[in-house]
This record gives structure tokens, sequence and C-alpha cells, in this order.
């Protein structure tokens, strides 16, 4: 008996591989991905996540074409559970999905400006976090009656059409929309490697905007589009650079703050709008917040009283409060004033595009221009059909009798419309429409009566001919459906435009209590702030191992602190920020508090006061830069500034001159000078390479630099040079005392 060959065993190029099955096959990453991960990646961003020219994503787009073939744009409302039924021809992801894409699109949930579905019942609040939306067998919905304009002419050939998922029916790829929506209704999206933000701007500002670009492609766009617009209304902060920029490039940020009152007889703020970036409950818990830490002693009490008539949170406050002062501290504080952050990333062609407003205006022109021509050969076509027809009938007026014979004495009912082809020299088409006229319509009069129009049809269609071939006139149809648009649908603004630089801004150093600390900083880069009471009542202050004080002054709570690091950067810190500390406890590790890069260490802590000091920058190649220390100072809360000082040399020693004196400056040979620092001439530029100090013999570097009145230093003529760079003088053994020269001491 033939022994039964066994199927040979794969063999693996990886002698590593310890383990794998035989049906086990290695695939490199890079295989993996560029068949498994980008095909979803792509299927995400073009089929999900990033909104179209037409404003929508296709969740949108499937619900609302499926609500317009309900016939839901003219009829009564119906349950959201039998929309939510007949969307899953479309859209086979889940009737929850659905469900949420009804809720943000409708208008009692007040996410958009311009709202899509007509709602009855409770849809939940955009600004609430906690108010759950009913579920659809109890809500009923309908289309707005602005879907008119999204689905205008949707009949004419005015967009492609698909297939659904499984080949039952078809599906508009885009909706002809006849005005801008893609800017109407804001859109956020994250798909794989990208996302998409769109803010949404006012319906009639949007309308004007699109026609002036029309009429002219140079319009300042912020003279009819002066800002976004949001649905819960509040307040702009309206800055001109940064609204330019987002026009321009697509990116961008849009602060925005609540709208409040002050009702004196009941001693209530009343908060009746919120940025459109948070919700009620991140605000009271915020606030609550505040109140338990005793950053806010002026609230007696916080509520939210939202019901039917909208929002409302109601603020009791203690007697005395001035509501202008709380409000900007809240403002300040807390998410009454947040900022919409602008990525206007939009598909265009199946490609995702960042685009400015004036980029997203001619792509929505072009596209709409193709809509329009679309549907205006769709009318002329059906117009040259007709008129075809009509030619034809006018044939048979000259011998109506004629025709009736040939019907009458034909023996075959197939032989009838090549009979009439040939007795009356005209097509099939023409013959087909003939043999189908109902015999009460075999009369002159009737004839007649459609043939007359054949006149009237040739001017229409040389009209429509005419207007394929000019792009202004296909210009002045968009133009004139966007005032109707305009006239239909008047949309007051909601969001109310303040200028950010009118807007007193809060200073909350006056809320923070003031008292005399003292400064310690480690070598390896710990900080404590001690008080003057802790400091008296503690003993030797602690360190680790190998760690020694570097740096140690007085300052005042409510101080600034900047912290220079060895990769040219600085820090800006309030000592506020950090909590008061031991001698016994070890500190906080700046690095870290600060978020500093890998590696990066602290090498000086300053007390900037006034910004009226200098700063002197010693480097280990003998130089020394004295720079102005306004050119650190910042107008906003910036936290980190690159580029500190020049990266030419190591840096060796930092001293904050706040005025004029003598330093000491020491090389590794042992020679020391002292000069006085009005030979440094001051800079204000940070990069700054310096003037020669001292002049350093071959392999020899600056080691350090110190006010004179902080070292040993007792003979004082033997190093003191009148110019530099100068040699200077050994340091004898009674001038280098028991210590040494510290980093910096002020």
């Amino acid at each position: 008996m033939a022994k039964k060959k066994e199927p040979e065993k794969k063999k693996f190029d990886n002698p590593n591989v310890v383990g794998l099955r035989p049906e086990v096959l290695e695939q490199p990453i890079t295989d993996t991905l560029e068949q498994n991960f980008m095909p979803y990646a792509m299927s995400v961003i073009v089929s999900r996540a990033i909104p179209e020219i037409d404003g929508f994503k296709p969740s949108h787009r499937k619900l609302l074409y499926t609500m317009f073939k309900m016939g839901l744009l003219t009829g009564a409302r119906t349950k959201s559970a039998n929309i939510v039924g007949q969307t899953m021809r479309l859209n086979p992801h889940g009737d929850a999905a659905i469900y949420e894409t009804m809720v943000r699109l409708s208008a009692g949930c007040e996410a958009l400006l311009t709202p899509f579905v007509d709602s009855k019942g409770n849809f939940g609040k955009v600004y609430s976090r906690d108010m759950s939306y009913a579920a659809p067998r109890y809500t009923e919905a309908k289309l707005s009656a602005i879907c008119a304009e999204l689905f205008r002419d949707i009949d004419k050939d005015t967009v492609d059409f698909v297939d659904n998922y499984d080949g039952s029916m078809q599906e508009p790829t885009l909706l002809p929309t006849s005005f801008p929506n893609v800017l109407v209704s804001n859109n956020t999206g994250i798909a794989a490697g990208m996302a998409s933000s769109i803010c949404g701007f006012n319906l009639n500002e949007v309308c004007d905007t699109a026609i002036a670009y029309l009429k002219d492609p140079e319009h300042d766009l912020l003279s009819t589009l002066p800002a976004p617009d949001f649905p819960t209304g509040g307040e702009i902060l309206y800055d001109r650079a940064e609204m330019e920029k987002i026009y321009r490039t697509g990116r961008g940020s849009v602060k925005l703050r609540g709208r409040w009152r002050y009702l004196s007889r009941e001693n209530i703020i009343e908060i009746y709008e919120i940025p459109y970036t948070t919700t009620s409950e991140a605000i009271l818990d915020k606030v609550a917040e505040l109140i338990k830490t005793g950053k806010v002693r002026e609230i007696n009490d916080m509520r939210d009283e939202t019901d039917l008539s909208g929002l409302r949170l109601a603020i009791d406050l203690k007697r005395g409060v001035d509501p202008d002062k709380l409000m900007q501290k809240l403002f300040k504080l807390t998410p009454l004033q947040d900022a919409f952050a602008c990525n206007f990333n939009i598909l265009v062609g199946g490609n995702p595009k960042v685009m400015g407003v004036g980029e997203i205006l001619e792509e929505w022109t072009a596209w709409r221009m193709d809509c329009v021509r679309r549907r205006v050969y769709h009318e002329l076509a059906k117009k040259k059909d007709k008129l075809h027809l009509l030619q034809g009938l006018e044939r048979i007026l000259l011998d109506i009798d004629k025709a009736i014979a040939i019907i009458r004495n034909t023996e075959l009912e197939s032989e009838v419309v090549p009979n009439l082809m040939m007795g009356f020299g005209i097509d099939q088409i023409q013959a087909e429409f003939v043999a189908e006229i109902k015999l009460r319509n075999i009369n002159r009069e009737y004839i007649l009566k459609r043939t007359a129009e054949t006149e009237e049809l040739e001017k229409e269609i040389e009209d429509l001919e005419a207007t394929l071939n000019n792009r202004r006139r296909l210009r002045s149809i968009i133009v004139e459906e966007l005032r109707q648009v305009n006239k239909k649908f008047p949309t007051p603004r909601k969001s109310q435009i303040v200028y950010a630089d009118e807007i007193e801004e809060f200073d909350d150093s006056e809320t923070v209590e003031d008292y005399p600390v003292t400064l310690f900083l480690s070598r390896e880069g710990y900080f404590k702030k001690i008080t003057a009471q802790s400091l008296r009542m503690s003993g030797e202050q602690k360190y680790k191992e190998g760690d020694a004080l570097s740096q140690s002054f007085e300052s005042s709570n409510r101080r600034e602190l900047l912290i220079l690091t060895d990769r040219q950067q600085m820090y800006k810190c309030r000592l506020q920020d950090f909590e008061d500390g031991k001698a016994s406890a070890l500190g906080i590790y700046l690095p870290t508090r600060l978020q500093m890069d890998e590696g990066e260490s602290v090498l000086a802590m300053l007390d900037p006061g006034d910004y009226r000091a200098h700063l002197l920058l010693f480097f280990e190649n003998g130089k020394c830069a004295r720079i102005e220390l306004s050119a650190y100072e910042t107008k906003t809360n910036r936290k980190k500034l690159v580029g500190a000082y020049s990266d030419k040399s190591p840096l060796r020693s930092v001293l904050l001159l706040k005025e004029e004196t003598d330093i000491a400056a020491e090389a590794s040979d042992g020679r020391c000078l002292i000069f006085h620092s009005s030979l440094l001439q001051a800079k204000t530029s940070r990069s700054t390479q310096g003037v020669g100090v001292i002049a350093l013999k071959k392999g020899k570097v600056l080691v350090r630099a110190a006010f004179l009145q902080d070292t040993p230093i007792q003979d004082v003529k033997r190093y003191r040079v009148r110019s530099l760079p100068a040699a200077g003088a050994l340091l004898k053994p009674e001038d280098r005392g028991e210590e040494q020269m510290t980093l910096m001491e002020d």
C-alpha cells in the first residue's frame, strides 16, 4: 500500500519567528496599511466625516432626500420612527445614528441657524449636555420650508444620481442647493488623519455676499459678511486681523462670550445666551468649582432656570457686588467666554481641501453654475422634443382625412406607424405621437391650437441656447435665485458683534492675596515658594542627594516669574499659580510643571518686575550680551518664548541688572577681571551674540560671572579694567573665598 504523501509545509524566510502556525503568512506592515487601513481612512474621509460643497455629509443628505421622497416637504408631520425606518433604505448604519442626525438638523435642538427639519416634541438642546431627546416613537417631523431651495429642480438632471447600497433605488450624490449652504450650516467632523470644523454664517449675509461676489470677484467679503453667526447667539469678540486670516486661509479661531443682564430689584445676574462651544452644565460645574476653591466669593447661589421659553442661568449676588466686575471674572475663568476653532476642510470633487471663504464661494459658484447649466440643458432638451412632436402634428394639419384613411386602410396594427411615416414624411417618434391622438382630438381646432405653440417654443429654445452659451446670464439666474431666498427667508443675526479692543479685560491680580515670599531654586530645577512665617519656623532646606541651592531671593505672591532654560527658551509664569511650600519638602520640579521639552534644564529664575531692568548673559566664549528685559515682555498670555538668547555658545551665567554696578568674571585658567556694567551696550534683539569681555587663552572658557558685591574679592584694584575685552589677572587665594560665586544673585 502506497504511503500517503503529506502536504508540503510552508517555509518562512524569517528564522526568528517562533510558534507561527503553518497557515499564517507574514505581511509587511506597509502592505497591511495600504490594503486595510488606507481604504478605511478614505471611506471615513469621503463617505462620512467631511462635508461636501453642498454643505452636507452623506448622512444628512440621505435623511433629507428620504423625507423629500416621503412627501414631507408639503405634507403633514409624521412620526420620527417612520422617517428613520425609511432612511435605512439609503443609510444602513443603524437607527440610532440616523435619529441623532435628524435631531441635530431639527429646529427643536437649535444646533443650526437655519434648521432643515420642522420638529414637534422633545429634541433636546444643543446648549444642554444632560437634556436628552425623546425616543423617535414620541416625536414628529417634516421638512422645513427652506428645504424647497435644497431640492430645487432636483428632477431636472441638476445633479448626478447613484444606486443605493443594494441597488434597489437611486439617491443624489449632492443636493442642488440654491444658496451657499456650506457656509450657512455649521459642521464638525473628525475623519482619519484630518478633521473639519465649519462655523455657520447668517443666511441673508451669505446670500448678499454671494450676490456681490458673483458681480465682482474682488468684492470685500468682510463688508457684507462681517463675522460668523451662531444659533445660540452670544457675542463675537471681533478681531478684524483674525477674521481676515480665517477668510483667507480657512483656519483660525473666533472668540465668543455669553450675554447677560443685571436685575437690580432681585440682585440677580441673568445669563440668557452662552457660547456655541459650551453647555449650561459645564458653566455651572466650573462656577461651583471656583466657589469651592475660594476663587469666586461674590456669589450666593447659581442655578439653571432653563424652560420652554429658553436658556436662563441665574446668579444670586452678595450685597455690594459689582456685577460688571464679576462677569469680567467669570468670562476669564469659565467657559462663558470660549473660542470656536475654524478648519474649513471641505470635499471638492472627492478631495479634501482647506479653503478660505472666498475660495469656498468660488467653488460653490462653479458648482452651482454647473447645476443651472444642466437644468437649462434639461429644459432645452424637453422643449426640443416637444417642438419635434408639434412639427409632426403640423404636417398632419395639411390633410387630416389622409391620416384617418391611412390608419383605417392599414390591416395590421404594427404597420400603422410605418404607413404614417411614409404618407407624411415624418419620423417614428412623430408618427407614434400622431397615432396616439384620441379620436375626439382629431379636429382642426385642436391641431391649430397645438401647432400655434410652435413659434413660442422656437423662441424659448433660442433663449435657452443663448443662456447656455453665456456665463453672464447663468450668473444672473443664480443671483435672482439668491435674491428670492433672501426675500422668502428673512433671518436676523443672532450673535452680536463687539470689538475686542473695546472690552475691558479682567485683571485677576486684584483678587489674589499679596504677601511676601522667598523663592528657592535648586541646581536640578526644584522650586520652592515659602512664606515669611513658614520660613521663620522652618529648619534647614531639604534637597535631593547631590542637589543644592542655585538661587534664592525675596518676592511677593502677585509677581511674575521668568524661567530661563538651556534650550534658548524663556517660560513666563505667575507666583500665585504655585502653592506655598515648606523647607522640609523637595519642592516643585519646574521642567514637569512648565511642560518643558524632554531633556530641557532650568538655568535661572528672574523676577522681571516692571521689565525696565537689563539682562546680562555671559557665554562660555567670553562674550556677554546685555539685553533690555522689555524684549521678553509679551502682551498676550503666552507662557513660552523661543529664541530667548543666542545659541552660538553655551550660557554660563545670568545676571539681572537693575542699576549700573561692578561685575566680576572668571575664566577656567583662574584669571579674573572686574569691569563696570556701563561698558556693555544694551541691545533690544534677543539673538545678539554680545561683546567680548574676557580675552581667553586657547582651550580656556569663561566659567562664571557675578556682581562684585556678591563675591569675596578684596583686592579690587588688581582685577579692575577700563575697557573690554581684557585679560584680567590671576585670582589670589584670599580673593577666592571659601564659596564659589553663584550663577545669579539679585
